[in-house]
């Protein structure tokens, strides 16, 4: 194996722009078991009734439908293997399998991405990796430090791989707030989620904008791409395949969730990814995509619209309930988790261009410098 370090292409724009959770208060139990299901960002925000009245009904709603059987990996490309979630809440029903994971078997080990929701959806994953090779799972790439990406890490520890992430989530992981979601999981997830559940720290907290293993002559390029979805993101490129692993950064054919997320930067970081020329992405939700360019754009459309119209009614101070009501969500609203996500995601997008707002009218106006020669 061998392993590498360099610089990426947003450097210099995330020197300057660091990034962190912001913390708030919540108003309601409904919104904290949301947060809790899906893996939003730290804390949910307060949010309107309606908005609270909309995630219980979707909850309550889940059909028995998306109860998960037992995993089959799914081909995708030569030596490259995929579990894909529900497009659901994560609930009992489906065992908090609502997102992607991935693992490429090399001729040295295997390389998991991502290790899902529950600890049993992790060990059925490992299952199925040792029905299709006899390679060790050597690593574990951890794209965002979210409940459905990380509750089955344990699995991977325990049977020896070791786990990789970005050294941003290390405060996150080592906060109340992730401690209590993992508590109140053991209540709403059980029983898939339980005592025995635990967080489970990266053996290799990497700092570098980029780092590359190299496993049985295939590599593994690991770009910081935060703070964008989280602080954390990272996404995994394989050239020899033309593969991207894009985390939740992208979110195919149905809305993302956006919680505390940085929106500009997670347009900007989208805008990284088409430049990397990948033919193939295997998104953190929904099925792979065989035209990036296109599939990237739903997402990045999303939330400019999202920043657009909650800008706007920010920084004219109108309401966030007048101007929810008033914007127009053709275009998205009959894609997966509208209901559910939508009024979340736009009124933390009003929070945030508010903030912004604010922010831009505190800086001091910049002087022009004097001409040459006087």
């Amino acid at each position: 194996m061998h392993i590498t370090y360099s610089l990426n292409m947003r450097q210099a724009a995330k020197a300057k722009r660091g990034g962190g959770r912001r913390v708030s208060p919540m108003s309601s139990v409904c919104l904290l078991w949301l947060a809790l299901s899906v893996g939003a960002v730290t804390h949910a925000q307060a949010l309107p009734a309606e908005a609270a009245a909309d995630a219980a009904e979707a909850a309550a709603a889940a059909p028995a439908s998306t109860a998960a059987p037992r995993l089959r990996a799914e081909p995708v490309a030569d030596g490259v293997w995929a579990f894909f979630g529900a497009a659901a809440l994560g609930s009992p029903a489906n065992r908090n399998f609502i997102s992607n994971a991935a693992f490429v078997v090399t001729t040295e080990g295997v390389v998991v991405i991502d290790a899902l929701g529950s600890p049993v959806l992790a060990a059925e994953m490992l299952a199925e990796i040792r029905r299709i090779t006899p390679q060790p799972v050597r690593h574990v790439i951890v794209t965002h430090y979210h409940a459905d990406h990380i509750y089955g890490l344990q699995v991977f520890r325990d049977a020896g791989a070791s786990v990789w992430a970005h050294a941003a989530a290390r405060a996150y992981l080592q906060s109340d707030t992730a401690a209590q979601r993992l508590q109140a999981s053991r209540t709403d997830l059980a029983p898939w989620v339980d005592a025995a559940t635990r967080l489970v720290a990266a053996d290799h907290w990497l700092t570098a904008p980029q780092t590359t293993i190299t496993l049985g002559g295939m590599d593994f390029r690991i770009v910081h791409v935060g703070p964008a979805h989280t602080p954390e993101d990272l996404v995994v490129f394989v050239p020899q395949r033309g593969l991207l692993f894009s985390g939740d950064l992208f979110f195919r054919g149905r809305i993302p969730f956006v919680g505390q997320a940085d929106s500009r930067a997670w347009i900007e970081s989208l805008q990284g990814l088409m430049a990397l020329g990948a033919t193939l992405v295997l998104p953190g939700h929904g099925p792979v995509s065989r035209d990036p360019a296109a599939d990237l754009a739903l997402t990045r459309d999303y939330l400019l619209h999202l920043r657009q119209a909650m800008g706007a009614a920010a920084q004219q101070l109108e309401p966030f309930e007048e101007a929810y009501a008033r914007t127009d969500w053709s275009q998205f609203e009959g894609l997966p988790l509208f209901r559910a996500a939508n009024r979340m995601n736009a009124f933390n997008t009003y929070l945030l261009m508010e903030q912004q707002t604010e922010q831009r009218a505190e800086q001091p106006a910049v002087q022009p410098a004097p001409a040459a020669g006087r």
